[in-house]
């Protein structure tokens, strides 16, 4: 588990886009976000995704870098920004089991045809511009993520009052 105020693990993955997309090369002016993600066999990742999606413009506002990462391939990755209209968000893709073990997300086998062997779990994370750990929430069932709306406020309350990480023992 990553704790307030810890070193984030390295991150690196490929971008639908192209590219590589980096958190050592993050420079936001408050954090990084980083959406873990199911996957594209997740009915319930396509309308949080969108939601994300729908805030960047927000989200830059109050100075946040934002990406999405799974554990998919490039294929599964490439289908799910075509099929659910994820163009904005940039989508990394490729995250290695262990790297999600890392980061301390759930690992799950998969159940039917349309999920992957193995995946990680949702989690999503706050990274401050030094590369420690902020906010974390990980859940290890697809639903009960923290609401967009909600980080939004939260944010623009943290940012404004020099909030500082809960948790961190000290």
């Amino acid at each position: 588990m990553l704790m307030p105020g810890q070193k984030t693990p390295e991150l690196t993955v490929p971008l639908v886009k192209g590219g590589t997309w980096s958190l050592a090369d993050q420079n936001p002016e408050n954090f990084t976000l980083i959406v873990f993600y199911r996957g594209l066999h997740c009915p319930i990742c396509k309308p949080y995704l969108a939601g994300i999606q729908d805030s960047l413009g927000k989200l830059e506002g109050l100075g946040v870098n934002t990406i999405a990462i799974s554990t998919d391939t490039q294929d599964r990755a490439e289908q799910t920004t075509n099929d659910w209209d994820i163009n904005a968000l940039d989508l990394g893709y490729d995250l290695s089991i262990e790297k999600a073990r890392e980061w301390g997300l759930y690992i799950s086998a998969g159940i039917g045809e349309a999920e992957p062997e193995v995946f990680a779990e949702p989690g999503l994370f706050l990274v401050k511009t030094d590369g420690t750990t902020y906010f974390t929430s990980v859940q290890n069932m697809p639903f009960a993520r923290p609401k967009v709306e909600e980080v939004l406020f939260g944010l623009g309350y943290v940012i404004e009052n020099n909030y500082p990480a809960r948790g961190e023992k000290v």
